[in-house]
């Protein structure tokens, strides 16, 4: 699978989504769990090698697609993921506040506090690491 050009192109946009440092920290934390080595494996060539390298939507659209996906649905882990993602692609806290705030009316007020509870913790992570790397 790691020979195939799908997940050369898998890895390549999920280490352009994470940043080279996250990136490798992520790549050690699946190469210790046997379960989730397949599980990234396949995601890397399926979702990441398929999807995210169609043509059609840039980078920065995909990510907050899977934000809208993740908050409408209640996927909170991977909101926190994905929230990160979309900081990298250049979308604002302000912007990515807004696009939750809108789904309130669509998806429901419960679930979406929910969503912003986790972007609040996100956006304060994301700052402080910022801050620590000087």
């Amino acid at each position: 699978m790691a020979d195939s050009e799908l997940y050369k192109k898998g890895e390549a946009i999920r280490r352009k989504l994470r940043g080279e440092e996250d990136f490798a920290r992520n790549q050690g934390q699946y190469a210790k769990d046997p379960v989730m080595k397949k599980f990234i494996d396949v995601a890397t060539e399926t979702v990441f090698g398929s999807l995210w390298t169609r043509p059609g939507l840039d980078i920065k659209t995909r990510t907050l697609i899977c934000v809208v996906s993740d908050a409408a649905t209640g996927r909170y882990p991977e909101l926190d993921i994905h929230l990160r993602f979309a900081l990298k692609q250049g979308w604002t806290e302000e912007e990515l506040t807004e696009v939750l705030l809108h789904l309130t009316g669509y998806v429901g007020v419960p679930i979406i506090r929910e969503a912003m509870l986790v972007a609040s913790e996100v956006f304060k992570s994301v700052k402080a690491e910022r801050g620590s790397k000087g």
